[in-house]
């Protein structure tokens, strides 16, 4: 897959350090994936919650961290749509992100 953009996870990242490596570890794991379907997500991160629009909310961190990506499957790129700390998840629109 093709991830737009990992330049969200390093500003991220560089306001959480300890959201670094977990980051990282996604996305080198969403970039090798191929997913077909909402089920090629489901199969590796069982955590995943699916909403409307083919977005995906992924707990990072031992759900410290919320990633929402869009997923274009067709195309096989993944858009980053917000990434966060579990208590800012949790002021956003999850329906409009």
């Amino acid at each position: 897959m093709r991830v737009i953009s990992r330049r969200a996870l390093r500003e991220f990242w560089h306001r959480h350090a300890k959201a670094e490596a977990p980051l990282t570890a996604w996305f080198n794991e969403a970039q090798s994936a191929d997913w077909a379907k909402p089920a090629d997500i489901r199969s590796r991160y069982r955590s995943a919650d699916f909403l409307a629009g083919n977005r995906v909310v992924f707990n990072i961190g031992g759900n410290k961290y919320r990633l929402i990506v869009r997923v274009a499957y067709d195309a096989k790129i993944v858009y980053i749509r917000f990434v966060g700390t579990h208590a800012e998840y949790k002021r956003i629109d999850v329906e409009s992100v």
